[in-house]
């Protein structure tokens, strides 16, 4: 059974594509949306460039996909890619969604009309649990975007551990801030997880910060051997 995963980089598509192993599924390719738009509805911008480095640290071969990012429009460019992937013998694609109905809906059904599986074995799970499940598995995790009320430019380029949860747990009692940073508050990088042969190294980087809202910007990272 031959699988691809929607891949951004980031904890839940990579948590996707960890669960299509464990399911069983051979994973054949990794899905990346290269959007020209920083505000798309779909897809995950920051650093978008490093899911080669994902890539070759799985070693799964990444389909790359270009999208001018347009409202609708961007999921015409995500049927054709997963049309190809089809014919090449795919059979499911695997999705990181947390509670987006807008995002798992347009993926659902792009699926069934061509006949893939669609696979969303994060939907609806619970926040802290999963959280708490990508720590414990030992996913290495940093913040790369932040975009809400009480997540500072201190939180840019921190690790996810225990002791980050517990802060984000708080966050979410004060301001409503989804644990899981679903919606859009929050996007990370995964540098590590038991998938990767080899860890993303981030050798530079600095923080880009606008009024209320920034992002890290990893200007060069490198794979480098685990322990």
């Amino acid at each position: 059974m031959k699988a691809a995963v929607l891949f951004s980089g980031g904890k839940d598509s990579t948590m996707a594509a960890y669960k299509a192993v464990e399911e069983g599924w051979e994973l054949e390719y990794l899905v990346s949306m290269f959007s020209e738009n920083p505000a798309s509805y779909m897809f995950h911008v920051p650093n978008i460039g490093l899911t080669e480095l994902s890539s070759e640290a799985m070693g799964v071969p990444l389909l790359r996909v270009k999208t001018l990012g347009k409202k609708e429009e961007e999921l015409e460019d995500l049927r054709r890619a997963l049309g190809e992937l089809k014919e090449r013998g795919v059979e499911a694609v695997f999705a990181g969604a947390l509670e987006s109905v807008y995002q798992k809906s347009r993926i659902d059904d792009i699926c069934s009309e061509l006949g893939l599986e669609s696979h969303a074995p994060l939907w609806h799970r619970d926040p802290r649990e999963y959280m708490e499940e990508i720590i414990n598995l030992g996913f290495e995790v940093i913040v790369t975007s932040v975009s809400a009320e009480g997540l500072d430019e201190s939180w840019l380029g921190r690790k996810l551990d225990m002791e980050v949860l517990d802060e984000i747990v708080k966050l979410n009692e004060k301001y409503g801030i989804h644990i899981g940073f679903e919606g859009g508050e929050a996007e990370t990088l995964v540098l590590d997880c038991p998938l990767f042969k080899k860890r993303i190294n981030v050798v530079e980087a600095r923080k880009v910060w606008e009024k209320d809202s920034g992002y890290y910007l990893i200007d060069e990272a490198v794979l480098e051997d685990k322990d």
